[in-house]
């Protein structure tokens, strides 16, 4: 008798075309269905492919039996017990709505012990998969469930006068999810969904988009946790308005933190793990507010328990194509720098960093060398050779910086890499590069930033074993400094000029003034070299039109001093004298000393100015 009553529950749902909706017929008003669904049951469910078939025929029944609404309660309980995952999902297919008989049913779940933390695990995995969630039934079904259906279930579920316990047990998630389905309903809805959730309107009265509703939701939530002064401080900073936005909705990610932090932070640790849980599935719309929410809370909390997660999130986003994704990363690892535990770990990314100092946001940059510092600070253990080498050609064009700020950590880091480098030889062609920007920064309008630079010019003569340039810097002889600078090596005379030129364009007057003396004294070393006069000359024309007076002055003297060397006969004995020092520069070591006092004559009797080369 039971096969035949299941076997005409089968015919029926295999007979229905079109909508799917079965017409109540006697076989569902009559008790003795109810009684033989009852005694099924109790016998035990002798294949989990009939649990979908009895669930559906549950639903029918309650209604097309309003007033006796609970009369198969157990009789779902212990279905529910005993297959959760096909009494969730086939409800959720067969009243995607929650429709009325739907609504008893889930009350009737989600009331008892037995089975309200199976269900709700259950729809906290449809919740998290927008738009749609995939699940196979025991009798084969796998049709995709709308994650708006799970919403929809949880927002009746938080209209019950006595709501379940359960809710409170996994807020944390049922938090996150919500968020979660707040951004991606507002970034993009498909048109099944918009469908579906026509039809929730139709059924419930809501004048509502499904983002707005999910916020809806979200709010209920808070409420039950008595977060209302959340809700209500969200309300009046237009917090809500701003989530509902995708552009806007990272800010407001943020908002909402800083409002969860001042009402618990023991709710905000719990949030914060399952952030971290969803970042480490890689949904790349969902990164930017999920870390928006993430930096908000992390220095308020401890952090000892997933400090490992927190850093392969930041290491994958340090890497993002998205500045504000990039942004957000480093802000959290400068909220993590006085973590002794993060040490090491953060010390594992300088190469990352080293490629964040080239990048083209300003902010980047400055949140990045900041960060560099830091680690550089305290740092008194020896720098290996290739990161020193990386950071060094790094770190050269950042003493140009546009923020004083970078400049000044740029060369604090600097100085840093010349005293701990554990090989000092690879590094010398970056010191070499650095001495004439450092030379042009002493005399920058910033006192602080002139001073730094001065120090770190200093030490990096000192860390060539320049004796005589050091002499030069100490007694803040810094012109006599440029002109030893271009007159020990001519054949590195056009280096320097590369490096001088943009200074002729700096925004500050003392640069400007200082890169024309600069230039007339690279004419007076490079007499003789057509072509680099020409362009010192080209440079310095445009400069004549300054906007002070002072340097348009310097600039046109400059030009015509220039112009007269360009001019003048190339002598003989210059030509001769400048061959001599050249070979001087590339001699063989000797030891003789007789060889020595013949080179020192030579060199006497040739008139050699002050600034020849020395002996070292």
């Amino acid at each position: 008798m039971v096969c035949k009553f299941i076997k005409s529950i089968r015919e029926k749902e295999t007979s229905v075309t079109g909508t799917g909706v079965i017409p109540y017929s006697e076989v569902f008003k009559h008790e003795a269905s109810a009684a033989l669904l009852d005694l099924l049951v109790e016998q035990g469910v002798s294949s989990p492919e009939q649990v979908p078939a009895m669930v559906r025929y549950i639903h029918r029944w309650l209604m097309a039996n309003e007033p006796a609404e609970h009369r198969l309660d157990n009789t779902l309980l212990e279905l529910t017990e005993a297959q959760p995952a096909d009494v969730v999902m086939t409800l959720l297919r067969v009243a995607p709505s929650c429709d009325r008989a739907a609504a008893t049913m889930w009350m009737t779940i989600m009331s008892s012990p037995r089975t309200a933390e199976l269900a709700q695990l259950l729809l906290l995995d449809v919740l998290g998969n927008w738009p749609e969630h995939s699940m196979r039934t025991s009798d084969g079904d796998n049709t995709d469930v709308f994650a708006l259906a799970a919403t929809v279930v949880m927002w009746k579920i938080l209209q019950m006068p006595c709501v379940p316990h359960v809710l409170i047990l996994f807020f944390p998630r049922l938090f996150a999810y919500l968020l979660f389905q707040v951004y991606f309903s507002t970034l993009d809805t498909p048109e099944e969904v918009n469908t579906f959730w026509k039809g929730c309107q139709e059924e419930h009265g809501l004048a509502t988009n499904p983002s707005r509703f999910a916020v809806r939701t979200l709010k209920a939530l808070l409420c039950l946790l008595q977060c209302e002064h959340v809700v209500m401080a969200m309300e009046r900073k237009c917090g809500w308005d701003t989530l509902l936005c995708a552009d806007t909705h990272h800010y407001a990610m943020g908002l909402l933190a800083r409002e969860m932090r001042r009402a618990s932070l023991h709710l905000c640790k719990s949030i914060l793990c399952c952030l971290l849980e969803m970042l480490s599935k890689e949904m790349p719309y969902w990164d930017f507010p999920a870390l928006a929410f993430l930096v908000e809370v992390l220095e308020c909390l401890d952090l000892s328990e997933c400090s490992d997660s927190i850093m392969d999130v930041v290491t994958r986003h340090l890497k993002s194509e998205r500045r504000e994704m990039r942004r957000l990363a480093l802000r959290v690892l400068l909220l993590l720098r006085d973590d002794p535990s993060m040490a090491e770990r953060m010390w594992s990314l300088n190469k990352s960093l080293v490629v964040l100092l080239r990048d083209s946001d300003n902010d980047v940059v400055r949140m990045t060398i900041v960060l560099l510092s830091y680690f550089f600070l305290d740092k008194d253990a020896p720098i290996p050779s290739p990161i020193a080498l990386q950071l060094a050609e790094a770190l050269l064009p950042l003493f140009d910086h546009d923020d004083s700020q970078v400049q000044l950590l740029s060369m604090f880091v600097f100085r840093t890499l010349m005293s701990f480098v554990i090989e000092k030889e690879p590094l010398k062609t970056q010191v070499c590069q650095s001495l004439l920007p450092l030379f042009f920064h002493c005399h920058d309008e910033n006192q602080h930033v002139a001073e730094a630079s001065w120090e770190t010019l200093l030490c990096a003569v000192q860390f060539l074993k320049r004796r005589d340039l050091e002499n030069l810097v100490k007694k803040e002889k810094l012109w006599k400094f440029a002109e030893c600078l271009l007159a020990e090596d001519r054949s590195r005379a056009a280096d320097h000029l590369s490096l001088a030129l943009p200074y002729l364009e700096n925004p500050q007057e003392s640069l400007r003034d200082a890169a024309v003396r600069f230039m007339e004294i690279a004419g007076r070393s490079m007499r003789g070299q057509h072509k680099e006069l020409q362009l010192m000359c080209k440079a310095l024309e445009q400069l004549t039109e300054d906007i002070s007076p002072a340097v348009s002055n310097l600039a046109l003297q400059t030009l015509y001093a220039l112009r007269s060397l360009e001019t003048s006969r190339y002598s003989v004995f210059r030509r001769l004298q400048d061959q001599l020092r050249r070979a001087w520069k590339t001699r063989p070591r000797l030891s003789s000393l007789g060889r020595l006092r013949f080179w020192s004559s030579a060199r006497a009797d040739l008139g050699g100015s002050a600034c020849w080369g020395h002996l070292s």
